[in-house]
């Protein structure tokens, strides 16, 4: 006989509903077969000529009229047969037209939640959530859903991580954020324009197409490196100003949120206390206005940016907030290497620095482009000192830090004296700023 109470518990136990996508979603995947072609001909443009100009008129419609509904079906095949639902220990995703697939995303292992909207989805009012999950690299995604209904998912999703009950989480709706930084346009714009890699990128745009015809007279060589080239130029101009227009950092219970986005809206998080390295960087051009960028290192995650430009104090304030307890050291208190270091990097060698306090391991590097890496002595992996044979004769050593984003962080050239004090040292801090961190924890 089954124990008293089991079946009522089973019987008690709710039903896991399964949902679809929003409806306008096929039209998004019914791009995949026209995709698919549109690759072929461009990987061969001469071949695909040659196809093209032996089709008559009738031939091309009765094509048309093949595949716009073949992409149709496949648009709604796939759409129909991917679902999601949500359970009381994790995330079910299915999906596969021909080869299901079916993910299983548990609930405690979700450390960030981002909301984007592609241009043509905020016409249509629809949202596309991205999933960041400890251990996984790629990114499960649900798109799309209604802008209303991605919101209220992340929601409950965000609540359900953080321990709330099943029968609650639903209630407990999006954690209010505090405004703490937001980024003006002119600012943006011109920090973009004091950027050398902005011009860089131009220059070469401009300068190699007309060299590459006047050595080679071939066009598809020209297209081949000019295509490029302008991509990067407008990529790192245009293509940023429109990525990070009207950047806000906000604080929530549930970690820093960022908003971005011109064209295509973005709304990611921050999970907290999954950083690992913070990034302070200081572009030769901007440093009479005092700016500075953060860039972050985060555990499974692709976020990097935090502040794209804003005046250093404010910018220390918001990294204050990522790294708890964390104070940024003055540029006086980083130390040099010593003057021999000059011998093994003339010159560049005055760019590298180094402090360690109490909370974090800071080294510097750039001459014109200076770079402030500050690593939370918890987040230390390991310590490693390399030495190479020119550094063995001028008695220097490079000390690396290792971090769980797989990034290192590289105090160079130091005294090799002191890197073997700061080998056995960084080993000990590590250990008791572990011993001493706060649990990860979403809501805390």
């Amino acid at each position: 006989m089954t124990a008293p109470g089991v079946d009522d518990a089973v019987r008690e136990k709710p039903p896991v509903t399964e949902r679809r996508l929003h409806p306008v979603t096929p039209l998004r995947r019914a791009w995949a077969p026209v995709a698919v072609l549109i690759g072929w001909a461009v990987h061969d443009p001469d071949q695909t000529q040659r196809q093209l100009t032996r089709l008559t008129t009738t031939t091309l419609l009765i094509a048309l009229a093949v595949l716009v509904p073949a992409a149709a079906l496949y648009g709604f095949l796939t759409w129909w047969y991917t679902h999601f639902a949500v359970t009381e220990a994790e995330l079910r995703i299915r999906t596969g037209l021909v080869f299901r697939r079916t993910a299983h995303i548990r609930l405690e292992r979700i450390q960030a939640i981002d909301v984007t909207q592609p241009l043509l989805a905020r016409v249509a009012g629809v949202a596309k959530l991205k999933l960041d999950v400890i251990g996984t690299d790629k990114k499960d995604e649900l798109a799309f859903l209604g802008e209303r209904e991605a919101r209220a998912l992340r929601a409950e999703l965000l609540a359900r991580a953080a321990g709330f009950a099943p029968e609650t989480a639903h209630e407990v709706g999006e954690a209010p954020a505090r405004e703490l930084l937001r980024t003006p346009a002119r600012d943006l714009a011109i920090a973009l324009v004091l950027t050398g890699a902005t011009w860089g990128t131009l220059a070469a745009a401009l300068v190699v197409p007309p060299f590459l015809w006047f050595a080679t007279h071939s066009l598809w060589t020209v297209l081949a490196a000019g295509v490029p080239l302008l991509g990067a130029a407008g990529a790192s101009s245009v293509g940023r100003f429109v990525g990070e227009y009207d950047w806000t950092v906000g604080e929530s219970p549930d970690g820093l949120r960022i908003d971005h986005g011109l064209l295509d809206r973005t709304h990611e998080t921050v999970p907290p206390g999954r950083v690992q390295t913070v990034r302070i960087v200081e572009p030769l051009l901007w440093r009479r206005r005092g700016w500075v960028r953060v860039e972050l290192d985060v555990a499974g995650s692709s976020n990097s940016v935090l502040v794209p430009v804003a005046p250093r104090e404010v910018a220390e304030a918001v990294v204050a907030r990522v790294l708890p307890g964390v104070t940024v050291p003055p540029s006086a208190s980083l130390s040099r290497p010593p003057q021999r270091a000059g011998r093994c990097v003339p010159l560049w060698w005055r760019g590298y620095g180094l402090a360690v306090t109490d909370s974090v391991f800071a080294a510097r590097e750039g001459l014109l482009r200076r770079s402030l890496a500050l690593v939370p002595h918890a987040k230390v992996q390991s310590v490693r000192l390399a030495q190479g044979p020119w550094q063995r004769l001028w008695r220097l050593a490079d000390v690396h830090v290792d971090t769980g984003a797989n990034k290192t962080v590289t105090a160079r050239l130091r005294d090799a004296e002191e890197a073997a004090e700061l080998l056995r040292g960084q080993a000990e801090r590590s250990r008791t700023g572990r011993r001493d961190a706060r649990p990860d924890r979403w809501m805390a």
